[in-house]
């Protein structure tokens, strides 16, 4: 008889599939590790920062070399959609949950599990740090999702050399590059 994997053991286990593209990604899922074997509580349990460290799921919509990024009200950046992962949610079904309510569209993953993480600070009222898991997701480049006008103003698809690196997550452009060496690009 096998016994139930823990969540703890299935977040590490999902941390794993990861091949990392550099020796920061290296750095950022060998913390994200530790911390996971630390016994913290990995999901926000109150918004909009308790805990200070919790699990996030981005889910960038991808096409032909583009990329659709969101003008976030909160944090005032362009960014791939995303969410917080619920208490005891596995992070893929936090991609297909937030992807229905914020772009009102199905996820079609790209690949089995996520292709790259990182623990990122956030800007705005309530800075706190995110360890998010990236799940790119299939779009259609040109098209504009139905998206939740309460999270974000706008919406644009950029193609991957002109994303506003200024203006987003500052690991994009690792991501985006990662994208191409893998061939991920839909």
């Amino acid at each position: 008889m096998t016994l139930p994997m823990t969540y703890a053991a299935l977040i590490a286990a999902e941390f794993r599939r990861i091949r990392p593209v550099d020796l920061l990604e290296i750095d950022h899922l060998n913390r994200a590790l530790d911390w996971v074997r630390s016994g913290a509580t990995l999901c926000r349990m109150a918004p909009p920062a308790t805990p200070p460290l919790h699990l996030v799921s981005y889910f960038p919509v991808v096409n032909d070399g583009h990329i659709l990024l969101g003008d976030h009200i909160s944090s005032g950046l362009w960014l791939p959609p995303g969410g917080h992962v619920e208490p005891d949610e596995h992070p893929r079904d936090t991609v297909q949950r937030e992807c229905l309510e914020e772009l009102r569209m199905p996820a079609r993953f790209l690949s089995d599990g996520p292709v790259f993480l990182t623990i990122s600070a956030t800007v705005g009222a309530n800075p706190h740090e995110d360890v998010s898991l990236w799940y790119p997701v299939q779009g259609h480049a040109g098209q504009i999702p139905d998206y939740d006008r309460r999270e974000y103003r706008n919406m644009h698809w950029f193609r991957f050399d002109d994303a506003p690196l200024d203006d987003t997550d500052p690991n994009l452009e690792r991501f985006l590059g990662k994208l191409r060496g893998n061939q991920l690009v839909a």
